[in-house]
């Protein structure tokens, strides 16, 4: 974190953040347990890459997760995404099923949504790091006080954005977003553990194509 590399129109939004105490602790922890010899995902180029992929300007639709993938060579920096080549995880699959039923969208051999982003998708997670093989090991270090900053940004200065709030880590964001001039979209988290209990047939893809439609943007091509 000792050099920042994310994109112009979000650092206008976010200086105040990085200026702040709270995310120059989150720096020196992340040093200290880099001296410790800990394997931190995603690697430090890769940690704003959701900024970066969706610059704020462009930004038209937010998929919030939660943590970066644990694995070896999976986290990317973009929620649910992993790296071409990588096996596609769980939920994603089930992403994956819930496009095919909803847009009939053929089934992916790649995990990776760098197109998503490309598009005006901010695949954002609530902490932008985590230690290798520990998911949730980076909660409360400040990650959130971050992201939070991210999402109250787009509320204040930009509207008719969809989120797709996934589960009730996401939801608990709701009130940072301003629904009279905003769409969410609802459901269970698509893990494998609660996919079945509404996720499945709750269209997010239809749903925030016929939205962005509807206020004159561009559809996403899932």
């Amino acid at each position: 974190m000792a050099k920042i590399a994310i994109s112009d129109g979000w650092y206008k939004h976010l200086y105040s953040e990085f200026e702040s105490d709270y995310m120059k602790n989150l720096s020196n922890f992340l040093r200290k347990e880099k001296r410790q010899r800990k394997i931190i995902y995603p690697r430090g180029s890769k940690i704003f890459q959701a900024f970066n992929l969706t610059p704020f300007e462009r930004v038209k639709v937010v998929i919030l997760g939660q943590d970066p993938y644990h694995g070896p060579s999976q986290a990317t920096g973009l929620s649910f995404s992993v790296s071409p080549n990588i096996p596609i995880p769980p939920s994603l699959k089930n992403i994956f099923t819930e496009l095919r039923q909803d847009l009939d969208v053929q089934s992916r051999t790649s995990g990776c949504l760098e197109n998503w982003a490309k598009q005006g998708v901010l695949l954002l997670n609530s902490c932008l790091t985590v230690e290798k093989g520990k998911p949730g090991s980076h909660r409360n270090k400040g990650w959130e006080r971050f992201t939070n900053a991210a999402l109250q940004a787009l509320t204040t200065n930009k509207k008719n954005i969809v989120y797709i709030l996934w589960g009730k880590h996401a939801q608990e964001k709701i009130h940072l977003i301003n629904p009279e001039h905003n769409m969410t979209v609802i459901s269970p988290h698509p893990s494998p553990y609660s996919a079945q209990s509404g996720f499945f047939g709750s269209k997010p893809f239809s749903r925030t194509n016929s939205y962005l439609q509807d206020v004159g943007k561009e559809p996403i091509y899932w």
